[in-house]
């Protein structure tokens, strides 16, 4: 039932944001959309993740992920790019970061690994039109679905510093499915640079 009114919520917003030219209103309709989609891509992530292979099939299939984690492993870990390893199940749920990604995101390992990627990385509740989660969520759903990378826009994507406090964050992510032997989505690697520096610069510079 959530999902229903969230769905036919973006879909009104959508329309009013197209059938209106008054900029106060445009900006509140789309704040109301971006918390919309927010709430749609949390429900949805809780519900399926983005691997869309029917319950059963998945509960079936037996891919031996310890070897395909040995394989990458030392190359992940050494990386000096960050990267995210996720299940791409329901949850989204962190398997691992290397130590670039911990650096990158004022994180740590023991931290993050074991939880759900959206409560360790929320949008930013001060920001209306915060659309990192509905974004991120997208891509790792096409990279489901479509079985290749997907490389999204520069995304803005605030993060927690130690204390709490949400930080301005750009940052340019591709994401990409890891595959057991048969066929079957078993990972999900996220990969991201901090952009942040050349983002503001250009800000700069056009003001």
């Amino acid at each position: 039932m959530q999902r229903f009114v969230c769905e036919q919520n973006i879909v009104h917003f959508e329309r009013l944001l197209n059938e209106t030219a008054d900029p106060t209103v445009q900006n509140t309709v789309r704040a109301l959309l971006a918390s919309a989609k927010r709430q749609l891509a949390l429900l949805n992530s809780a519900a399926s993740g983005a691997d869309t292979t029917p319950f059963e099939q998945r509960r079936r299939q037996h891919g031996d992920t310890d070897t395909i984690r040995q394989q990458f492993q030392p190359e992940f870990d050494a990386s000096p790019h960050p990267y995210m390893l996720l299940d791409p199940g329901p949850g989204l749920v962190i398997v691992d970061v290397n130590d670039a990604y911990a650096a990158a995101t004022l994180t740590s390992r023991a931290e993050i690994v074991g939880r759900s990627l959206f409560e360790m990385f929320p949008d930013n509740p001060d920001d209306p039109l915060a659309d990192g989660v509905s974004n991120l969520y997208s891509s790792l759903r096409i990279v489901g679905e479509t079985g290749r990378a997907h490389a999204m826009a520069i995304q803005r994507y605030d993060i927690r510093d130690p204390g709490g406090t949400f930080v301005e964050r750009h940052w340019q992510p591709i994401n990409s499915p890891i595959h057991d032997t048969t066929g079957h989505l078993v990972y999900l690697l996220h990969h991201v640079e901090d952009v942040t520096a050349q983002v503001t610069a250009q800000v700069a510079a056009r003001a």
